[in-house]
């Protein structure tokens, strides 16, 4: 994905006109990056792959600001197919992993998910 690419994906999810720059320099140089207030308006450089800088946006707010949500099956599914098809965990460790999660730790038992993931067995 093009620097240009990027910018308009960001621009769309906080409701602007694609075609905008964004200006990485800061976000590759320190890391973060915030361009607003809103939803979304926070970069962050995650590292390199290849050479390349990963870039995603973010909410401003920190993850001890929030109320937790248990995930639901869907999205749980949604992340497994990923990352299992990554070739890099297993269903067990991926299930270890979701389960010890903010918002999984008391609602969702690694057995729970690796079910899901096997079976079909929702986790609520």
């Amino acid at each position: 994905m093009t620097a240009q690419q990027f910018a308009d994906i960001a621009a769309q999810e906080v409701y602007r006109e694609p075609g905008t720059d964004l200006h990485l320099v800061d976000v590759l140089s320190q890391g973060r990056a915030v361009l607003g207030k809103g939803r979304y308006e926070t970069l962050v450089c995650a590292g390199q792959v290849d050479d390349m800088p990963v870039l995603t946006f973010t909410v401003p707010w920190g993850m001890d600001d929030v109320s937790w949500v248990s995930p639901f099956a869907a999205y749980v599914r949604s992340l497994a197919s990923g990352l299992l098809s990554a070739g890099v965990w297993d269903v067990e460790a991926f299930a270890s992993y979701v389960a010890a999660c903010p918002g999984a730790v008391g609602h969702c038992s690694t057995e729970a998910i690796t079910n899901l993931l096997l079976d079909g067995t929702p986790t609520q």
